[in-house]
């Protein structure tokens, strides 16, 4: 009895043991109200738009785009980058007109009216060890007067290639192959009754194939071409011409009558020393001055004697579309013969002498580039 007593006073000690204990070390969940300061702190927080980051690629141009609001809009549209070119082109096409009229005119004068159309294409390759030159001029004039037949002013077919290659690229010095091809449209006539034909498509016709070695400065529109070995061949096709001799080809052989034995040859061939020479300098900001020469002997036959073409034009140019061209072209050919005699029978009494040819040019007119 006095074992359950003494239980009952554990147990009872323990119940109030513990709820004493959880009295004081319990915490309410909703936690007593604490004063606040009464200080109010603003804080305005700026934040600036975050710009996407670009990936700008590094090209030829290395530079990067800039964003400016200042100054006036492109007046042009922006160009790409693209490859640069080692080829240079030159497309030009032109057209001369000049008129005269009269209407009781007291110190007279034919009513005439003169066109000369020209066209140049050039095609021009350079880079590093090799340069490559093409240039093709084409020329052709027509004057009419009142009381007579057209007459030609100008007719011109010329063709001219040049290869060259140098050991390096300091050098200006180039080995050479050049090609060059010269003849007219058509007929040229020795009177104005258009009856006495003197010349016609490849009759004449030029040909020169060499090689040497080319002069060529860079940055400058200069070259000059010596070859020591160049074959030149003259062309005759019109077989009446071929058995005049002209031209310096073999002409016919003729019996006692006069008439054809041998036909006249159409080729005559030689080997000679070629020295040309092409520059072009910009005088002035619309002044240019072209100039072309050409110098030519002959070993076998007449060594010596020296076949000139010079040809000197000088541009002034207007506008982009006006431009006036004042040129003289000079020709001297041992076997071009002028004041031939002939007798009755038809021989030839005296071959003429070589002469000086002059030739002398003025004309306004449009040009177009493309």
């Amino acid at each position: 009895m006095k074992m359950n007593i003494a239980m009952l006073r554990i147990l009872v000690f323990l119940f109030l043991f513990f709820q004493f204990s959880a009295g004081v070390l319990a915490q309410d969940s909703i936690p007593p109200s604490v004063r606040t300061d009464t200080t109010i702190i603003d804080t305005i927080v700026i934040r600036t738009p975050q710009l996407k980051i670009k990936v700008i690629p590094r090209g030829a141009m290395l530079t990067n785009p800039k964003i400016s609001f200042v100054g006036k809009p492109l007046s042009k549209k922006y160009k790409r980058f693209s490859v640069p070119s080692f080829w240079e082109r030159e497309n030009k096409l032109g057209l001369n007109l000049s008129e005269v009229a009269f209407v009781n005119w007291n110190a007279g004068g034919n009513n005439s009216i003169s066109g000369l159309g020209s066209a140049k294409f050039v095609r021009n390759y350079k880079f590093r060890y090799i340069q490559w030159e093409n240039d093709l001029d084409l020329r052709y004039g027509l004057n009419a007067q009142e009381g007579r037949k057209l007459q030609k002013t100008d007719d011109a077919i010329r063709f001219s290639s040049t290869f060259g290659y140098r050991r390096d690229t300091i050098s200006n010095w180039y080995y050479s192959v050049k090609a060059n091809f010269n003849t007219q449209f058509s007929n040229g006539f020795k009177d104005a009754d258009r009856t006495n034909i003197i010349s016609t498509f490849m009759s004449p016709g030029y040909v020169f194939l060499g090689a040497g070695t080319s002069y060529i400065p860079e940055g400058k529109k200069f070259n000059l071409y010596i070859s020591p070995l160049t074959q030149k061949a003259t062309f005759v096709l019109d077989q009446d011409l071929a058995n005049q001799g002209a031209f310096g080809v073999r002409k016919a052989l003729l019996d006692a009558d006069g008439n054809v034995i041998q036909e006249g040859e159409n080729i005559f061939m030689e080997l000679g020393f070629l020295i040309t020479n092409t520059w072009e300098k910009q005088l002035y900001k619309n002044m240019a001055l072209s100039h072309r020469l050409s110098l030519y002997t002959d070993y076998l036959k007449s060594f010596g004697n020296i076949d000139v073409d010079w040809e000197l034009i000088l541009n002034l140019t207007v506008n982009k579309y006006v431009t006036t061209t004042i040129g003289t072209h000079l020709i001297f050919d041992e076997d071009i013969k002028f004041d031939e005699v002939k007798a009755a029978d038809g021989t030839i009494t005296d071959p003429g002498e070589s002469r000086i040819q002059f030739k002398q040019i003025l004309g306004v007119g449009l040009v177009y580039n493309f």
